[in-house]
C-alpha cells in the first residue's frame, strides 16, 4: 500500500449475543463507576459467570465501598473491553451499563475466587462485584476491501 493509503474501514453493530461472547474471549477491561459525583475508570481483569459480568476487588476499593452503599439494586456502571490491533484499527469495542452489586454470599463468593485470579499482586482481593448487564453494545471494525486516502 502506498504511503498516505491505508485499507477502508467498515463497522458492524454487533447483537447482544455476540457482544457478549467477545467480551468473554478477553480477560481484561475498563470498570467506570461514579466517586465523588465524578466519573472514575479501572482497569481490572473480568470473567462471564452466567451472563454477568465479575470482578474481584479488595476491602478499601472505592467500588467496593460504594456498591456496599447502595439499595438493593446496586449502583450504575459501564463495563468496556476490547481488542483492537494497535496498526491495522481493526478489531472490536464492547461496551456493558449495568448495576454492580458486591457478592456476600460466602459460598458463590468463594466459587468466584476459584474462577477468576487477581492479575495484579495488590493487597487481598477478597471482594467480588458482579455486574448484570442492562445493556450491550459492541462494534466489530473489519476492511471494506477497497483504500481509502488519508491526508496528514
Amino acid at each position: 500500500m502506498a504511503a498516505g493509503e491505508m485499507r477502508a474501514h467498515r463497522r458492524i453493530d454487533l447483537d447482544h449475543a455476540e457482544a457478549l461472547r467477545l467480551l468473554g474471549s478477553v480477560s481484561l477491561g475498563r470498570i467506570v463507576f461514579t466517586r465523588q459525583a465524578l466519573p472514575t475508570v479501572r482497569p481490572v481483569n473480568h470473567v462471564l459467570d452466567d451472563g454477568d459480568i465479575v470482578i474481584r476487588t479488595h476491602e478499601g476499593a472505592a467500588l467496593t465501598s460504594h456498591a456496599q452503599e447502595t439499595d438493593s439494586t446496586g449502583v450504575v456502571v459501564a463495563y468496556e473491553a476490547d481488542a483492537i490491533d494497535p496498526d491495522t484499527h481493526l478489531g472490536w469495542s464492547v461496551v456493558v451499563t449495568g448495576y454492580a452489586q458486591l457478592v456476600t454470599d460466602p459460598v458463590e463468593l468463594e466459587r468466584i475466587c476459584g474462577l477468576l485470579k487477581p492479575w495484579v499482586p495488590m493487597e487481598p482481593m477478597d471482594q467480588a462485584v458482579r455486574i448484570r448487564p442492562e445493556l450491550v453494545t459492541g462494534v466489530l471494525l473489519t476492511e471494506t476491501g477497497g483504500a481509502a486516502r488519508t491526508t496528514g
